[in-house]
């Protein structure tokens, strides 16, 4: 066995290995004598076949496999043992020649390979970016309180109904205005006000009091929704059409109101524990600007990270790549790409290898790693603020722990989880590399900056 490398360019290489029978036919002779200890063979006890009926039926599928095991074996250990930085994979050369596997017995596999660019970049403080800060509106910061303080709130029994509120009652199906025999009877029936569709209907529910007797057609109230109607006239869905026109008559038994709870020490107490630091409005109203700032200090690091990738490819300028090559390994990745998407997309795929390149430099020449750790403590975060938009703002840090493990049982998401704790180290670099130009910014105004058009 031989491997030998010509570089046909600064950025592009071609590997030839040349291949015995020496290198590959012990372990092809191995593979057919498990094959043997498996085969069943008609005639022949199980492992006890011949060897050359053996070597007939599965030798060429033995010895395909076991070059191809050996070669790409090789081809990996040349190219990490020199060092050699490959975009995308080895694709076999278009030009090697046609090998005869099942009666040759020497072999040589070529090999093309696309080379990554050597890019001086390098950033400084005579580079000035921009860093939004993102700060919570007023109305963000009420409406999170308002949020927090319904789902504190209680339900309470109610003098007349409302819109919102939660009604109980006797549900009776009415014929010439009298309950039918036989006909529908739900003793314990609930409506609210806000969910019916039709106003006429609503409205004859709404300032009515305990033990009002209210006469409406369900059918129309909800407009002939067969899920809703099956759910409250409890019958099946199919058999809906038939109460279309059919009036009933509602007896309300109990008006349910929730009413939010009230900014005093026990809802302190509720929302941060006996051991929380918000005690008062104004503490309060800090606390969830903290919070909004966690959740947006992930954006305004994306953004410096966009402008951060704008000011590489802008100072790398034109850098030599083995298009062809990567042109070649685009189609093999996707076989659906077609030629002209592949050449409309070429030009922006360059640019995002030039920043991953630059991006992979910095982040080597800082020995930057990720650890599971670290990963669990981001999904911590991303849990925390999850249910923060819920408006739980004092989950147990058992719960969240358990969230945050749960979130990494998906291999996309730890995947996910694990580049962004990449990219947030990044950006700590880069702060400390360049000039920040700090300014702060709406949300609003934050997102004409990411998306213009919008």
């Amino acid at each position: 066995m031989a491997v030998s490398i010509k570089h046909t360019s600064d950025v592009a290489a071609v590997v030839t290995i040349a291949v015995t029978k020496a290198d590959y036919q012990a372990e092809v002779e191995k593979a057919l004598k498990t094959y043997r200890q498996r085969a069943d063979i008609p005639g022949f006890r199980k492992g006890h076949a011949p060897i050359g009926m053996i070597q007939k039926k599965f030798g060429l599928g033995a010895k395909v496999e076991e070059i191809n095991k050996f070669v790409g074996r090789k081809l990996y250990d040349y190219i990490n043992e020199h060092k050699l930085r490959v975009l995308g994979e080895p694709m076999p050369s278009e030009t090697a020649p046609e090998q005869d596997l099942e009666k040759g017995e020497d072999f040589e596999f070529v090999f093309d390979l696309a080379l990554t660019p050597n890019i001086d970049v390098k950033l400084g403080k005579d580079d000035h970016l921009p860093y939004y800060h993102i700060e919570a509106t007023d109305e963000m910061v009420s409406a999170h309180i308002e949020q927090m303080l319904n789902m504190q709130g209680t339900q309470q029994e109610a003098e007349s109904v409302e819109a919102r509120d939660i009604v109980r009652g006797r549900l009776v199906q009415l014929e010439n205005g009298a309950a039918k025999d036989g006909g529908i009877l739900v003793e314990e029936a609930l409506i609210m006000p806000d969910y019916v569709k039709e106003e006429s209907a609503k409205a004859a529910f709404i300032g009515k009091t305990k033990n009002t007797v209210v006469t409406f057609e369900p059918y129309a109230a909800y407009e002939g929704n067969q899920y809703e109607l099956a759910s409250f006239l409890k019958i099946d869905k199919d058999q809906v059409e038939a109460y279309k026109g059919v009036e009933f008559s509602f007896e309300i038994s109990s008006i349910q109101r929730h009413v939010p709870a009230e900014l005093n020490e026990e809802f302190y107490v509720k929302a941060f524990g006996e051991e929380g630091d918000v005690k008062d409005e104004e503490t309060l109203k800090a606390k969830i600007r903290e919070g909004f700032r966690e959740q947006f200090d992930p954006e305004s690091d994306y953004k410096l990270l966009q402008d951060v990738r704008d000011l590489i490819i802008k100072k790398a300028g034109k850098i030599e790549y083995p298009e062809a090559l990567l042109k070649r390994w685009l189609k093999i990745s996707n076989e659906k790409l077609s030629e002209e998407e592949i050449e409309k997309e070429l030009p922006a795929q360059l640019e995002g290898l030039t920043y991953q390149i630059v991006k992979d430099g910095i982040l080597a020449e800082k020995e930057v790693t990720v650890s599971r750790e670290e990963v669990l403590a981001f999904a911590t975060i991303v849990a925390k603020s999850q249910f923060a938009q819920y408006g739980m703002s004092s989950v147990p840090d058992e719960v969240l722990h358990n969230y945050a493990k749960s979130l990494l049982e998906k291999e996309d998401t730890a995947r996910n989880l694990s580049a962004r704790v990449l990219d947030n180290k990044f950006a700590a670099i880069v702060k400390g590399m360049v000039t920040l130009e700090e300014k702060s910014v709406s949300p609003e105004e934050f997102g004409k900056l990411i998306n213009p058009e919008a």
